[in-house]
């Protein structure tokens, strides 16, 4: 049926960039636009900081509140990659990262709740942005056609799918957000959104929220951009975003991220998966607030991006590298993303390729903290991973 063939292919995208494999990179075309030189940079400090080894953490987001705070959001609960497990979790800490408070569960769905975007709104106002899924529905089935999982695996999978009828799960697919006016103590139900993307909106300069995200569950499966005027209560639609020539969007576009420049301009970048450019980053931009977009174009291997527009009003993009060196990378542009600089190394040490989604926050020193996920050697499932990192 539609919804889960939708779902299986979203299971094919992340199991693609999971193997790393040659052909996408022997095929990523780097712009030929001249590449400044790699900032030289510091590691301070890399350590796991989830706290719950026994679950599988996944796609975390990282925010720094304007009293310091910091919070993470990831989709935790979980016992795989791909599993009916998944609840959006968060945990914060109030010494730069040093230390996190135990994790909360901030919203737990009768199906699979994936990724966690969260923001501070100029109001004070916490949003955390996810998206629910039934991505682990062939995976059960084929697991009860075939009889090789242990009972207590398969009744426990089955356990939590029939919670609801087939129906009623499929009526629970959707794209959410929640939101907190009081910093965190207490959370709305969750509200509807028109896209998704891992680290959720942006605030603009002008007051207006804009989420550059997909449609996952539509017909049309569009890749566009929309706005909130009031605080993320409601969303409104605001462009299309144009495909590269040669380029289909509905299959091959997926789970971007936007920053405003200093000069004004948003610029949004896009994880790819057309044969031109394959396992790499697309960006576009806009002049006139997010109305129009220019061609996409290739910026570099490795995704998804998270954009960070720092106090010097330089521009970071960080992203997981998927292929040796496994790990995290990010890149730095001084023209308002006109050109980004060679890439430098945040993470090398990974084990394979199920890691990435960085997401990264400044402190008040200018000290970067990044954070990720990733399924380590000699850990059973994939951890939460900070790294404190300083640019020359």
């Amino acid at each position: 049926m539609q919804r889960t063939t939708s779902s299986s292919s979203h299971l094919t995208r992340r199991s693609l960039l999971r193997t790393g494999t040659a052909a996408a990179a022997a095929s990523f075309f780097i712009s030929t636009k001249s590449r400044a030189a790699a900032p030289a940079i510091q590691v301070v400090d890399t350590k796991v900081i989830s706290q719950q080894p026994e679950l599988y953490c996944g796609w975390p987001t990282v925010a720094r509140r304007a009293n310091g705070e910091l919070w993470l959001a990831w989709s935790g609960g979980r016992e795989e990659h791909v599993c009916p497990f998944g609840q959006v979790v968060a945990m914060t800490s109030k010494d730069n990262g040093a230390t996190w408070n135990y994790p909360r569960v901030l919203l737990d769905s009768a199906i699979d709740d994936r990724d966690a975007g969260v923001l501070e709104t100029a109001k004070g106002t916490l949003l955390v942005t996810t998206f629910t899924s039934l991505a682990y529905e062939p995976t059960l089935e084929k697991a009860e056609k075939e009889g090789k999982w242990p009972s207590d695996r398969l009744k426990r999978w089955q356990a939590a799918r029939d919670w609801l009828t087939p129906e009623q799960r499929k009526a629970e697919l959707g794209v959410w957000l929640v939101r907190s006016t009081d910093g965190g103590l207490t959370w709305s139900s969750r509200l509807p959104t028109l896209v998704n993307s891992p680290h959720g909106p942006i605030q603009l300069k002008d007051g207006r929220l804009l989420y550059a995200g997909k449609q996952l569950w539509t017909e049309e499966k569009k890749i566009g951009v929309c706005e909130s005027k009031d605080d993320g209560l409601t969303w409104q639609w605001l462009a299309d975003l144009p495909t590269r020539e040669g380029d289909t969007a509905r299959n091959n576009y997926h789970e971007l991220h936007a920053v405003e420049a200093k000069d004004g301009t948003i610029i949004v970048q896009i994880r790819n998966h057309n044969k031109a450019d394959a396992g790499g980053t697309l960006q576009t931009e806009s002049k006139d607030g997010g109305k129009t977009w220019s061609a996409p174009h290739a910026i570099t291997f490795g995704l998804p991006t998270h954009l960070l527009r720092l106090k010097d009003d330089r521009l970071l993009m960080t992203y997981g590298h998927r292929k040796p060196p496994f790990g995290n990378q990010a890149r730095l542009s001084e023209d308002n993303g006109k050109t980004w600089s060679e890439p430098m190394i945040i993470s090398g040490d990974g084990a394979g390729g199920d890691l990435g989604y960085p997401s990264t926050v400044e402190l008040d020193n200018g000290t970067l903290l990044t954070v990720w996920y990733e399924k380590m050697k000699d850990i059973k499932r994939a951890v939460l991973r900070q790294a404190v990192w300083k640019l020359a």
